[in-house]
C-alpha cells in the first residue's frame, strides 16, 4: 500500500496511461516494470538485464536488525554482521530475516526506509523481509520471537491440540495480516515436521505427531498465509524437508552432537507426507533441515549421509524430481561459515562435509539444488566460483529467476511500502488479541482431575491462593494471594517441562534438550504443598515430558502450549472451557523413550498419556458468573 502521505511509491505514467515504477530510472516502462504483464514475463525480462552481482545478491538471505526508532542500523548488530547499506548497496542483497522489533509503527518505518534504500540499486529490486514465527509465547533467537505488539496465540503444538483446520487457517490469516501491515512478506514457516521423538527440542513448532493431521493443518496454514485475491500475501516457507523430527536420541541438528537423523522404524514416508501435501497446495519455498540421514535407503538406493542442504539425492532427486517442486529452496542458516557471536561459536552445519572449504560447501549446496543461502552474506565466494568457471552462470540464472518470481507474485515490484501511520491500529487489534486469548484457553489439555477440583470455583467467598509461575495480577482476578500453602484454599503452580540446560555453543541455551524427567525433589515438594491444600499444576509442554512422578501428587494436572497465565486461569475456571487433546504422547519413563524408534509416531511403550488424551470439564455454572 502507499505510505500515509502517498509520496511512495513514486509512479510514472506510460504513454498509454499505465502507471508504473521506473525502477531503473531510464524514463521508459520496461517489460519488468509493466504491472499488466505476468510475473513470469516480468521475471524473464529483468533477468536479462541484471548484472552477475545483482543475480548473486538475490541468492543470499541473512539476518538484519533495526536501528532505534525505526532507523536503519549502519553497524553490525547483536547477530547481524554488517551495516545495512553494505548488504543492500554493496552486496546487492534483498532478502533479510528480521530479528527484534520495537513496535508496529517503528517496524513499518524501518521497513519503508529499507525499501527506499533498495531503490538506489541499479534495478531497484525491492527487499523481501522475512521472519521466524512471532505469534507465540516462546523466544529463541534461532527459531522464534516473542513480539508484544502482535496478537498472541498458542504455539503450533497447541493448535494441533485443537485439530481444527478452519482455526489454523484463521490463525494464519491473522499472521498474514499483521505481518503485511509492518512490511513482513515472507514467513519462515509453517513447520511440517512430525514431533515423533519425545526429546527433540523443536516440538512446540510442530502441529503434532500424526502425519495426516499435520498435513491437513499445514494445508490450512498455507491458505491463510496466501490470503484471498486482492489481499497482501505472505510467502510461505515450509520446513524442514524431508522432516526434521527423527533426530537421533532427540538431539537437535543445530549442534554437532545432533547431526544424525535416523529411521529405525522405517517411517521416512510418514515424515514426507506433509511436504507432499504442501507442494501440491502451492508452497512458495521449502527449507531443508541441517540433519544428515543415516542408514536411509529409498527404492533400493542408499541415501548419502550428508546434510539435507548438501544432498542432491534429496533436493534434486526427491524434491525437484519425484515431488515436482519448482519453487524456491532456501537452505537453513549457516551451512557455509561458522557463526561467531560474542565469545561463542556455532560451527557451520556442514554435517557430513565438514572437511570442505566454505567455497566447496557453497558449490555443493548449489549442485544439490538449493537456490538461496540462508544466514550467509559471503557473496564474494559465489562471485569467485562463477568467475573461475566452477559454477556456470546459467545455474545462477535458474535460482535468480525463481527468487524474482516470488517477488513479482507478491506485488513487491509495484508497491513494497506500508502505511506507517496505520500499522499500530492494524496489528494486535483487540479482536485479534481476544481471539488469540480464547484459542489459548481452549488449547489447554486437562490430563487428569482426580481430585475433582475443576472447574475451579471462585465465587461464594474469596479464595486464598498460593501460586507459583503466575503473576500477581492474574492471581488477584481469582482470589487473594497468600505466601504459604498452609494458609491457602488452593495452590496453583505453572511449571516448565523438564530439560537439561546447556550453554557452550551459541544458541544452545535456548534449546530445551536432554532427558524428560523432572528432578527427584519436585514430586516431594508438590506432595508437601498438596498436603496443605488442593493442588492444580500446569506443565508448559514445549516438548514431551515424563510426568509419572508428578501426576499422583496433583489433584489436577494440565498441559499447555505457550499459553498465557490469564488464558490458563480462564481455562481452569471454566470461563473458556479447555478442549485440547494431546497432539503428542507423554511417555511413561525415560526407559520407554530410549527403547522407542525416533521416527515412529507414538512409539513409546504404554505411554502415561497417549496422543489424543484429554478430559472435558464443564463451563462455570450460571450462578457463579
Amino acid at each position: 500500500m502507499p505510505t500515509a502521505d502517498r509520496s511512495l511509491p513514486l509512479h510514472r505514467s506510460a504513454p498509454d496511461g499505465t502507471r508504473f515504477r521506473d525502477l531503473n530510472r531510464n524514463g521508459v516502462m520496461d517489460p519488468f516494470e509493466d504491472p499488466r504483464r505476468s510475473p513470469e514475463e516480468r521475471a524473464d525480462d529483468l533477468l536479462t538485464r541484471l548484472s552477475l552481482e545483482e543475480k548473486v545478491g538475490l541468492m543470499f538471505h541473512t539476518v538484519i536488525e533495526t536501528g532505534p526508532e525505526g532507523t536503519l542500523l549502519e553497524r553490525p548488530g547483536a547477530i547481524s554482521k554488517s551495516a545495512t547499506s553494505e548488504v543492500v548497496l554493496g552486496r546487492r542483497m534483498n532478502h533479510f530475516n528480521i530479528h527484534g522489533l520495537e513496535s508496529a509503527e517503528t517496524a513499518a518505518r524501518w521497513h519503508n526506509r529499507l525499501q527506499e534504500l533498495a531503490e538506489q540499486t541499479p534495478h531497484g529490486i525491492p527487499v523481501t523481509v522475512s521472519t521466524d514465527p512471532r505469534h507465540g509465547g516462546a523466544q529463541n533467537a534461532g527459531t522464534s520471537w516473542v513480539t508484544s505488539f502482535f496478537s498472541l496465540w498458542p504455539e503450533p503444538l497447541g493448535l494441533g491440540a485443537l485439530a481444527d483446520p478452519e482455526l489454523v487457517e484463521e490463525w494464519a490469516e491473522t499472521v498474514r495480516r499483521e505481518y503485511a501491515a509492518v512490511g513482513i512478506r515472507a514467513g519462515l514457516h509453517p513447520v511440517a515436521d512430525l514431533a515423533t521423538e519425545p526429546r527433540w527440542a523443536r516440538q512446540r513448532e510442530c502441529f503434532g505427531q500424526d502425519p495426516e493431521l499435520v498435513a491437513e493443518l499445514v494445508r490450512a496454514a498455507l491458505a491463510g498465509l496466501r490470503g484471498r485475491d486482492g489481499e497482501a500475501a505472505v510467502q510461505s516457507t515450509v520446513k524442514h524437508f524431508p522432516g526434521a523430527g527423527p533426530q537421533k536420541d532427540g538431539e537437535d541438528a543445530h549442534f554437532p552432537y545432533g547431526r544424525n537423523q535416523i529411521y529405525p522404524g522405517g517411517r521416512f514416508e510418514d515424515h514426507l507426507l506433509p511436504f507432499r501435501v504442501a507442494i501440491a497446495d502451492g508452497a512458495d519455498a521449502i527449507m531443508p533441515y541441517y540433519g544428515r540421514p543415516v542408514g536411509l535407503t529409498r527404492d533400493g538406493e542408499e541415501i548419502e549421509a550428508v546434510g539435507f542442504g548438501f544432498n542432491r539425492q534429496v533436493l534434486t532427486g526427491l524434491l525437484r524430481g519425484e515431488l515436482g517442486f519448482d519453487g524456491v529452496i532456501v537452505s537453513d542458516w549457516e551451512l557455509v561459515n561458522d557463526n561467531h557471536v560474542g565469545d561463542q561459536v556455532l560451527p557451520a552445519r556442514a554435517w557430513g562435509v565438514e572437511e570442505l572449504t566454505p567455497a566447496e560447501r557453497m558449490r555443493r549446496i548449489l549442485e544439490a539444488g538449493a537456490d538461496q543461502f540462508g544466514g550467509e552474506e559471503c557473496t564474494e565466494l559465489l562471485l569467485d566460483l562463477v568467475r573461475e568457471g566452477a559454477i556456470p552462470e546459467q545455474r545462477i540464472d535458474e535460482s535468480a529467476r525463481r527468487l524474482l518470481l516470488v517477488k513479482f507474485r507478491l506485488g513487491l515490484f509495484d508497491d513494497p511500502y506500508v502505511d506507517e501511520s496505520a500499522a499500530a491500529a492494524e496489528v494486535g487489534t483487540e479482536v485479534s488479541r481476544r481471539r488469540g486469548h480464547e484459542v489459548q484457553a481452549r488449547s489447554v489439555v486437562v490430563l487428569h482431575d482426580d481430585g475433582e477440583v475443576l472447574p475451579l470455583r471462585t465465587s461464594g467467598g474469596r479464595l486464598r491462593i498460593y501460586a507459583e509461575g503466575l503473576p500477581d495480577e492474574v492471581v488477584t482476578t481469582l482470589g487473594e494471594p497468600v505466601a504459604d500453602p498452609a494458609d491457602a484454599d488452593v495452590a496453583l503452580l505453572r511449571l516448565g517441562a523438564p530439560f537439561q540446560p546447556r550453554d557452550d555453543l551459541f544458541l544452545e541455551s535456548w534449546f530445551h534438550q536432554g532427558d524428560l524427567e523432572p528432578t527427584p525433589g519436585l514430586a516431594h515438594r508438590l506432595a508437601r504443598i498438596r498436603a496443605a491444600c488442593p493442588l492444580i499444576v500446569d506443565i508448559d509442554l514445549d516438548r514431551a515430558a515424563v510426568l509419572t512422578t508428578i501426576a499422583p501428587v496433583c489433584d489436577a494436572l494440565t498441559g499447555s502450549f505457550g499459553v498465557s497465565a490469564a488464558a490458563w486461569a480462564e481455562a481452569i475456571t471454566g470461563v473458556i472451557p479447555p478442549q485440547g487433546r494431546l497432539p503428542i504422547e507423554l511417555p511413561r519413563s525415560m526407559a520407554a523413550v530410549r527403547a522407542s524408534h525416533e521416527d515412529v509416531p507414538g512409539g513409546t511403550e504404554d505411554p502415561l498419556y497417549p496422543c489424543g488424551h484429554g478430559l472435558e470439564i464443564g463451563p462455570v455454572p450460571d450462578h457463579e458468573g
